[in-house]
């Protein structure tokens, strides 16, 4: 894609909607028609709803640390958060932890965080029966945002920490979230800002080196902080640094972090007692659940 800053996405979103934008990019990048881009989009759009599908409540990870918590979030009864938070926690989990139990999951934009779109995406369609061509267009905004995000800084959690991860998920599916209700362009951006700012400097400390603790209620904070921001943007919320900006500010975060935070499993969670326990217990064989 040739978007290399929110500014030039924004400025093409000025001369036609921006999912479509994002969309013509794809397919001058690729040189292919845009039945066939939107056909891959819908793939992975089926992919993130499969994945939820296919949660089994009984399944655990090989490392015994994952399994079983998504069913027990959506289950718990009057929760506080209310019916529509409660999905998208569960969602969330359940995306994770089926990820962590070797199951097919969209990389949106990392395995690490591939539980923060979904988990926004699947209750919102439901809560406002959306249509599957309405969260496509979404998932395009969400793309456009997280390439420039690629584009400026890093997804990868080795490079920036969880930051990249968690935090481009989360701003992705807070401008898609922001979109699909209507925002404009730049309350997208907003949207998108808050998102990451608010997840500036998280850590990457996979504990014995598995993407499950902390990294699976991590897809969470993305996914709840995705849709308090959305609302915020669409209130008329703005924030005080260009989107931009922060892009540029998780890089130089990342840069700043010792190798110890940057998915080495030498730091953070990971370099506690316990973490040092689970490590080893992981090498002797594995554990019983989280």
């Amino acid at each position: 894609m040739s978007f290399r800053s929110i500014d030039h996405l924004l400025d093409a979103g000025r001369e036609m909607p921006l999912w479509r934008a994002v969309l013509e990019d794809d397919c001058r990048e690729r040189g292919v028609a845009q039945t066939d881009s939107m056909e891959r989009m819908e793939g992975l759009w089926r992919a993130m709803g499969q994945s939820v599908d296919d949660y089994r409540a009984d399944r655990r990870s090989p490392s015994g640390l994952s399994g079983g918590q998504g069913a027990k979030m959506a289950a718990a009864a009057n929760p506080l958060c209310g019916s529509f938070l409660q999905s998208v926690i569960a969602t969330a989990l359940k995306v994770g932890e089926h990820n962590a139990c070797m199951g097919r999951i969209v990389a949106a934009p990392t395995a690490g965080a591939s539980g923060v779109l979904p988990a926004v995406l699947l209750p919102v369609q439901a809560k406002y029966a959306l249509s599957d061509e309405e969260i496509l267009r979404a998932l395009y905004v969400s793309a456009g945002f997280g390439q420039v995000i690629a584009a400026r800084a890093t997804l990868a959690g080795a490079e920036g920490g969880c930051q990249a991860e968690v935090g481009a998920a989360s701003a992705m599916a807070s401008a898609a979230l922001c979109h699909l209700k209507g925002g404009t362009p730049e309350q997208c951006a907003a949207a998108a800002a808050m998102a990451l700012g608010n997840l500036l400097g998280l850590v990457c400390d996979p504990v014995a080196g598995l993407v499950e603790v902390p990294c699976v209620k991590r897809n969470v904070v993305g996914a709840v902080n995705a849709v308090s921001c959305a609302n915020m943007a669409l209130a008329g919320v703005n924030y005080a640094i260009p989107c931009d900006e922060v892009i540029d500010a998780m890089r130089s975060v990342g840069d700043a972090l010792p190798t110890a935070l940057r998915e080495t499993g030498a730091g953070g969670l990971a370099a506690t007692p316990t973490g040092h326990q689970v490590a080893e217990a992981m090498r002797g064989g594995g554990l019983g659940e989280e």
